[in-house]
């Protein structure tokens, strides 16, 4: 085909990455973007890149933390989404959190200004026409019903729908500092931090037990048009770990470990909630973990039983949606093409990895392939050792699929997953100068080190060899 135009449809995390990918590989994008001229149940601005859940990119330990890994990674390959989330960076402990608003804004000027990159706010009704050369479908698990249709009606597969939720934010100045205090888990600083960059509300046992009570009591929004519709683990509502059992929430987002009430220093607290820093004036904090189906009014209710939250006011309550996933492993091939249109490839959240780096991450790389094949080029995939190449391997199946190439029972129950450890090949700990292999509390640390160091090598060979294919 004559038209060397890479057609990306949807303008958030991955969209953003891939387009800039390509346009800084020499190709020219066109993003189609459908806000405002068609929103969906959680944006609320039209900006590219928009944070819809958390601000929060996780942990930013590239030595002991896969996600961290993956953070590193992005950012040896150009990253855009990296590069301004370290620019708009807030005080999160050992996390890497944005200012949303700031970070979507940065995003967008880059792709604004970018001399490659043109930007049409229209809704594509379907699948892309069948004359376009390159596409990459980046719309998320917010993809519109009409698109959503037509992917399932080309592939004759139903895809996946699973629920995902949001947290609400509080405004500082209501929150009750004789009863909160500042401090990170361990005092740690993290990426932009002090060590004292969360708010925490304690309670104590009686406090909390009347809390669970209260959240399994409150009023939850229903949904019996999406029944049997299964949440994503990663991102359950509180009231539904709650229903599991009365002390998980006390070892999940509520854990008391690594904390000491400032106002009572002698008292460990028996659970308390965080609040994370959500914009840079500090004006806005999110409740970590405090994803919700509570109505609003049970929610600002069973709120303001938290200790410090008693008149906290919320500049937005909690939510949920249902969110649509392909089938990746059935559907696409190892470089991310649809199997029934090759000139299709699909990108980010859609494609069943779960967290906005993840995204971002499968984003760069479809935009690298698909400019690679639009400029006659050629481009291998990352190693499986790699954060990237380990995610890859995971949505396409290759660890799925028995040895006559049928798909395995375990692809046909594929399910969303963020970047781990178990993703990768199993790494070799390396023996000490006496040739002995960590023991106890010493082996997890040790292997963490020798999965990123590997990947690291492995992701700074891949890429040298990239940059001299393209000089060839």
């Amino acid at each position: 085909m004559t038209d060397k135009t890479l057609h990306i449809i949807g303008g958030g995390m991955a969209g953003s990455e891939a387009a800039w990918a390509a346009a800084q590989a020499g190709v020219k994008v066109v993003i189609h973007e459908m806000r405002p001229v068609r929103g969906t149940d959680a944006h609320q601005t039209d900006g590219l890149a928009e944070l819809v859940c958390s601000n929060s990119f996780r942990s930013d330990d590239d030595e002991h933390n896969a996600v961290g890994l993956l953070h590193w990674e992005m950012r040896q390959a150009g990253s855009l989404i990296m590069a301004k989330g370290d620019e708009h960076k807030l005080p999160a402990g050992g996390a890497l959190a944005v200012d949303r608003e700031a970070f979507s804004a940065a995003v967008t000027a880059a792709l604004e200004s970018h001399p490659n990159i043109t930007i049409s706010r229209e809704e594509m009704p379907g699948l892309p026409p069948a004359d376009w050369a390159s596409t990459i479908i980046a719309t998320g698990p917010l993809t519109s019903p009409a698109l959503a249709q037509d992917i399932r009606a080309a592939t004759g597969d139903e895809g996946l729908a699973f629920f995902d939720a949001i947290a609400p934010i509080v405004y500082k100045e209501t929150i009750d500092f004789s009863k909160a205090w500042y401090q990170s888990r361990y005092d740690k600083p993290g990426p932009g931090g002090s060590g004292a960059d969360y708010i925490n509300c304690p309670l104590d046992k009686a406090q909390y037990e009347a809390f669970i009570a209260a959240l399994l009591a409150a009023d939850k929004t229903a949904f019996k048009e999406w029944e049997g519709t299964p949440y994503f683990d990663g991102c359950l509502p509180v009231e539904v770990m709650a229903e599991r059992g009365p002390e998980t929430l006390r070892h999940g987002p509520m854990k008391p470990m690594g904390l000491t009430n400032a106002h009572q220093p002698d008292v460990k607290p028996y659970a308390v909630v965080q609040l994370r820093q959500d914009n840079a004036l500090g004006t806005l904090y999110n409740m970590v973990g405090f994803q919700t189906k509570m109505k609003y009014g049970a929610q600002v209710e069973v709120l303001h039983m938290i200790p410090g939250l008693e008149k906290a006011e919320f500049a937005r309550l909690g939510g949920i949606h249902r969110n649509t996933f392909i089938n990746s492993p059935k559907l696409l091939d190892a470089r991310l093409r649809l199997k029934v249109r090759p000139n299709v490839r699909f990108a980010g959240q859609i494609t069943g990895v779960e967290g906005y780096v993840e995204s971002a991450a499968m984003g760069l790389l479809a935009g690298r392939l698909a400019a690679a094949e639009l400029l006659g080029t050629s481009m291998t995939k990352p190693p499986p050792t790699t954060a990237h190449g380990a995610l890859v391997s995971h949505i396409t199946g290759g660890h799925l699929v028995d040895e006559s190439g049928d798909m395995t029972s375990k692809a046909r129950s594929f399910q969303p997953m963020n970047v781990n450890f178990g993703l990768f090949p199993e790494v070799e700990v390396p023996r000490d100068e006496n040739g002995k292999r960590p023991r106890g509390k010493a082996k997890k640390p040790a292997r963490q080190i020798a999965y990123t160091t590997r990947a690291k090598r492995d992701f700074t060979g891949w890429l040298d060899g990239q940059m001299l294919k393209a000089a060839e």
